[in-house]
């Protein structure tokens, strides 16, 4: 093996599924988002390597979070073990890789760019070359730059690399390993995308169902053409968010695996995917109507200002996701030029408002058992959690109250031509909120409670009898 011959590792995209620089813009825009317009003037006048020491200098993180790939550290722990001198070698700014080299403690050696030099491609191989002579190094790498450091290797090692690359690497030199990465699978973008949330876009048929005019088809056609401009739009917002959250993610025991924040997807990806997925929903949502569209939008601003601030931000985080919810049903009233009922919106208002008082109490109990006392990225303490189940439980509540109203005003008499079925879904109601906080109670919830309530056996037993008594009262 030849231990007195150190192995030279790189960083992005082979010690780490993820690339630094994207992760320190990204801190980067969250800590400090005008620094962000400096950037390209900066790139242009003095060079990527400046443009990297600038950033490593307004941005912290946290080196044990970082998505490492585990399967190659545990190796590199081995070939420390074996005695073998091992050098993170990398074009990150070095106070960045000074960090990542303490965290992980078996590099004896750091060599990185230093605000002069951008440590990348030829400029890594002549430094190697320099400091220990040709072919008396070996390196591990994970793209085509790194074949020119390869041709003046002893052997090499190929981590996260395409067939291509490694034919590349076998034609310059010897390949001791290899290590094989993620590949972005249809079903690592559907995640990303987050699919499933769709779902909750079927609130934008409510209106139409609760004025009864499920026979025109016209509003069927915009409704379905809304529905994925709202998705897409979602879509743009979630990876939008998985990105500002990378930290918190991997601070969280399911989030953790999320696609951008384990490193299944580049970062670089997501942030080409959100202004393309917004632009198509917008186009979609002009082609409904500009009603329409300007609700889109104001959801979109909303969601964005929720991303960024709202959700650090205590009781109003929950409000705010109860609002955005409301949005659904208020664009879908638009779509089909329905006047918005005071009743549906009260009703819509305080039920979301339980639901995502839900989502976060399921939080703080996945935080409790960890023994965390404060939840990074969020407004809350864990003992927070008997209070927010009180205020989420009477919302819930609240919004039964409401129903109960509405079933003895005068619209429910023009609606329905047996309007005493209607009372059916009082208790219906009052079940099913009672129940999933039960559930939430027991630690039983996921994520999500809408999420939670269409894979649920019990709560689509409640929505078809919700269903159910509507239709009684309509024949």
């Amino acid at each position: 093996m030849g231990i007195k011959i150190p192995l030279c590792v790189d960083l992005d995209g082979t010690l780490i599924n993820s690339d630094m620089l994207h992760e320190s813009t990204i801190n980067l825009l969250k800590a400090s988002p005008f620094s962000i317009l400096k950037l390209p003037w900066m790139l242009l006048t003095k060079g990527k390597a400046s443009l990297k020491k600038f950033i490593a200098s307004k941005v912290d993180f946290d080196a044990s979070t970082l998505p490492y790939n585990k399967d190659f550290v545990t190796w590199l722990g081995k070939q420390h073990a074996l005695g073998r001198r091992l050098v993170l070698c990398t074009a990150t700014d070095e106070s960045i890789a000074l960090k990542i080299a303490s965290h992980l403690s078996f590099f004896d050696e750091v060599v990185a760019s230093n605000g002069v030099v951008n440590l990348e491609g030829r400029y890594k191989a002549a430094a190697l070359i320099e400091k220990y002579g040709e072919g008396r190094f070996d390196y591990a790498g994970n793209s085509k730059s790194d074949l020119q450091v390869w041709k003046h290797a002893r052997f090499a090692v190929v981590v996260n690399g395409s067939p291509s690359l490694i034919e590349g690497a076998r034609d310059v030199t010897e390949v001791e390993e290899i290590f094989q990465g993620y590949n972005s699978k249809i079903s690592t973008w559907s995640k990303a995308l987050r699919i499933h949330q769709w779902l909750k876009n079927v609130l934008l048929f409510a209106p139409m169902l609760a004025a009864h005019q499920l026979s025109d088809g016209s509003s069927w056609i915009s409704l379905i053409w809304g529905f994925f401009a709202f998705s897409l739009c979602a879509s743009a917002v979630y990876i939008a968010n998985d990105l500002m959250d990378l930290e918190s993610d991997r601070r969280h025991p399911r989030k953790c695996n999320r696609p951008f924040a384990c490193g299944k997807l580049p970062i670089y990806k997501g942030v080409i995917a959100v202004p393309t997925l917004f632009v198509i929903s917008c186009g979609i949502g002009a082609y409904v109507g500009i009603t329409f569209l300007s609700w889109l939008l104001v959801y979109f601003l909303l969601t964005c200002i929720y991303s960024i601030k709202l959700k650090q931000l205590a009781l109003i985080d929950c409000m705010a996701l109860a609002i955005l919810y409301t949005f659904r049903i208020l664009a879908g009233a638009a779509a089909v030029d329905i006047p918005m009922s005071f009743w549906l919106l009260a009703f819509s208002v305080f039920l979301f408002l339980s639901l995502a008082f839900i989502k976060r109490f399921s939080e703080l109990q996945v935080h409790i058992l960890q023994g965390n006392i404060k939840v990074h990225g969020r407004g809350y303490f864990t003992d927070d959690a008997p209070l927010i189940k009180i205020f989420g439980i009477a919302s819930g509540f609240l919004s039964v109250l409401i129903l109960a109203l509405y079933l003895n005003s005068p619209e429910v008499q023009l609606l329905y031509s047996q309007p005493e079925w209607i009372w059916g879904n009082v208790p219906v109601m009052l079940f099913w909120v009672s129940y999933l906080w039960l559930r939430a109670h027991r630690d039983e919830m996921h994520d999500d409670p809408l999420i939670f309530a269409v894979k649920d056996k019990v709560s689509l037993t409640a929505g078809i009898l919700f269903a159910m008594f509507i239709l009684l009262g309509s024949l």
